[in-house]
């Protein structure tokens, strides 16, 4: 079945840095689009943060572009999120998704001084 796996949340400061990775199986990923949503604390619905295509266009919300990164490993069955120049307000649960249907656990970041 389908499985994705976030991991690298955790605390940074504003200005820091974190690098989240979403280890997939269970369905042909180079053939899949990989987004990353985020939902902060009392906010609904989750947001789109960035998408991977196949093809590996992207697209990024604007409140993270220049700062976040997207890229996928095809080989490793991976998407990264490379997150620098947090803010107070990018602190969230992490969401790594398959086409908007399929969900990781989520993993927090905190961005706090």
């Amino acid at each position: 079945q389908v499985q994705l796996v976030e991991s690298g949340g955790g605390l940074a400061q504003p200005g820091g840095s974190l690098r989240l990775s979403c280890a997939a199986s269970g369905f042909p990923f180079s053939a899949s689009a990989m987004s990353w949503y985020r939902q902060g604390p009392g906010k609904e619905p989750r947001e789109l943060v960035a998408r991977v295509s196949d093809d590996g266009s992207i697209r990024y919300a604007d409140s993270v572009k220049g700062r976040f990164t997207i890229s996928r490993d095809n080989l490793k069955k991976t998407v990264y999120l490379q997150m620098n120049s947090l803010k107070f307000e990018d602190t969230a649960v992490y969401y790594c998704s398959r086409q908007g249907i399929y969900w990781g656990q989520g993993t927090q970041v905190t961005v706090s001084s």
